[in-house]
């Protein structure tokens, strides 16, 4: 699946009469609906120089969490820790912010441009505990080709 998955992102995020907005979103969608245990996906950057992180286009439910401060929440922990989070079961984190109570597992990565952590990309399941270390390695390289064509 992933496999498959990777040359469907390199090719949404090289589609040039795209904006770079439009192909991201193209980009979640895809997710969303080809990944059955991907329930929410979604981009975070950072907001100008601010110390957190703005919603960027994502796929599912509509959430609030439109701006998160550094150190808050998995995304703002991985904001700050440059690593990779992946949470099999978000009621075991202490620091986790609630999007929906029917989310089980969170996975966030972040994106670097230039060895800058420049935002992430966030998962939701509601599926307990289903990523793997194919789903970071398929992440991971998905932050890398969305990091070709990002402009902040």
């Amino acid at each position: 699946m992933f496999n498959d998955l990777r040359i469907k992102t390199s090719t949404i995020l090289n589609s040039t009469s795209l904006t770079v907005d439009e192909r991201l979103q193209n980009l979640c969608e895809l997710l969303k609906e080809t990944v059955p245990h991907y329930d929410w996906v979604g981009f975070y950057f950072k907001n100008g120089n601010k110390e957190e992180l703005k919603l960027g286009p994502y796929a599912g439910a509509p959430t609030d969490h439109i701006i998160i401060p550094f150190g808050k929440g998995i995304c703002g922990q991985v904001a700050v820790s440059n690593q990779n989070f992946v949470v099999p079961d978000v009621k075991a984190q202490d620091n986790y912010i609630a999007c929906s109570i029917t989310v089980k597992a969170e996975i966030v990565v972040p994106l670097f441009i230039d060895g800058e952590n420049v935002g992430q990309i966030d998962i939701d399941s509601n599926t307990p505990d289903p990523f793997t270390e194919e789903d970071e390695r398929f992440l991971e390289f998905v932050n890398t080709e969305v990091a070709k064509i990002y402009t902040f």
